[in-house]
């Protein structure tokens, strides 16, 4: 009997083991599921790590795509996620064009009209920016790419935008994402890009919907948008400027704002410019195609640059000659910086 009792005591330590065991293999599934897709999202390109930090705690990952099609130039891929609390299942996803005609098209629908489009700088050292839907654009030249028939130097556009419940306010981790796949679309399409680095400090982007807010002048110094620390403003006008300058971007923006309107409502002068041939549209009118007031070009690295200024009505201390020599000193700030040549302005 002892021998029996044994036996069935055996039996049943070994069908609670297997029970735990799987238990413990159904719990381990899904992390499983996750490693796996964040190793293969994206033929490999992001870091495990940056996945796991861009990913909400209650959530796992649930596919991943990829697509490209060499003889257009494009290539794309998403990760997408689930869970209890998740609402928006796309945790990234990115689109990379090398065509002119895909590139322009996103910057049309980046900048409709005139171009005053709502825009974020991204960390110097990034050829790019983020626009009015929070996608994060980045325009790399392609030494490797052929020119085009009017002999512009090949680029690559790559769009990047991530998930409403994405973690993307995760300290650096959107940009090593961003920056990881700009990388990888650079060697899947043959752009032969300089690698882009992951910018320091642990930024991150602002969040979808939140308005860009303005700083005290001082606080401009040593950005894009310095030049306005010397632009002569009103004393009286408590100035506030919105640096969204990146010398290496194809779009950047200095907004200066002021309190002192006799109604106590907002003045502001809005100073943009536009690098590439794409943006020749933005400085035209559309009824008579005549040029719009307050406008300068230039050429950059082979390339059209526009410069524009729209600017409050009757903004106390400011007048249409002041108006202009301030477009004028950003305008010149901006050719400084980037090297351009052939400055015109049109007023």
């Amino acid at each position: 009997m002892t021998g029996v009792g044994t036996v069935r005591r055996w039996i049943k330590v070994s069908v609670a083991a297997a029970v735990v065991l799987g238990i413990g293999g159904y719990v381990a599934e899904p992390y499983a599921q996750d490693r796996m897709l964040a190793g293969s999202a994206c033929g490999g390109a992001l870091p495990r790590d940056v996945v796991d930090r861009l990913t909400p705690d209650d959530a796992h990952l649930e596919s991943e795509e990829s697509r490209q099609t060499g003889a257009l130039g494009s290539y794309g891929c998403d990760l997408t996620m689930k869970g209890d609390e998740v609402n928006d299942s796309r945790l990234i996803s990115m689109e990379a064009y090398t065509r002119r005609d895909d590139q322009d098209r996103e910057f049309f629908r980046a900048f409709p009209e005139e171009g005053y489009s709502s825009q974020s700088a991204v960390p110097e050292g990034l050829p790019g920016f983020i626009d009015r839907l929070g996608v994060i654009q980045l325009l790399m030249p392609c030494p490797d790419l052929p020119k085009d028939a009017e002999g512009r130097q090949g680029k690559l556009l790559v769009r990047t935008w991530m998930g409403r419940d994405t973690l993307y306010g995760v300290p650096g981790a959107a940009y090593q994402a961003v920056v990881a796949l700009a990388n990888s679309a650079s060697d899947r399409l043959g752009c032969g890009a300089e690698p882009l680095k992951a910018p320091k400090g642990n930024a991150v982007p602002p969040a979808l919907g939140d308005e860009p807010k303005g700083v005290p002048l001082t606080r401009a110094e040593g950005t894009g948008c310095e030049w306005v620390t010397r632009a002569g403003l009103p004393e009286s006008g408590d100035w506030r400027v919105e640096a969204g300058m990146n010398d290496s971007a194809p779009t950047g923006q200095c907004d200066l704002s002021s309190e002192s309107g006799d109604s106590g409502n907002d003045k502001g002068m809005y100073f943009v410019a536009w690098y590439g041939d794409w943006s020749n549209r933005l400085v035209f009118e559309d009824s008579n195609g005549e040029f719009l007031s307050t406008t300068a070009t230039a050429r950059c690295d082979g390339e059209a640059a526009n410069f524009a200024l729209s600017a409050s009505d009757d903004i106390p201390g400011v007048d249409k000659a002041a108006e202009r020599r301030m477009f004028k000193q950003f305008a010149q700030d901006q050719v400084d910086r980037r090297d351009c040549s052939g400055l015109r302005f049109r007023f």
